[in-house]
């Protein structure tokens, strides 16, 4: 299985309403529920009112479409990136998953699912 390094530095964070996000940007993903507004993007295009915010991410996604009857693909990933101590977020679209690690943890966790047999691109 093949894993896409995203390029970009990643924020996390939690916003007042959605008003304040620019849909236009390329890259974001955000979530709403009856508690929370919240937002993944770029570091660069995070809003300015955030309620709370934490910076320093950094990302992959599972390179290709996955079909919804696959089991395991997630767990298995963060499976092995728990046995290194390595935390993870993780977002889902339509069509893959993107896990998102801590910047200091980026290399390793890259390094031990290269050793684990992924290919990374």
């Amino acid at each position: 299985m093949k894993l896409k390094k995203i390029p970009y530095d990643l924020t996390v964070c939690k916003l007042p309403e959605s008003a304040s996000i620019d849909l236009s940007k390329d890259f974001y993903f955000i979530g709403k529920t009856d508690e929370e507004l919240s937002l993944v993007c770029k570091t660069e295009d995070t809003p300015a009112c955030t309620l709370e915010r934490d910076d320093g991410w950094k990302g992959f996604r599972i390179q290709g479409v996955l079909d919804f009857s696959l089991i395991g693909i997630l767990s298995k990933l963060s499976g092995i990136l728990a046995e290194n101590k390595i935390g993870i977020f993780a977002v889902s679209t339509f069509n893959t998953d993107y896990i998102l690690v801590k910047s200091q943890n980026f290399e390793k966790a890259l390094q031990v699912l290269q050793k684990a047999g992924y290919e990374i691109e």
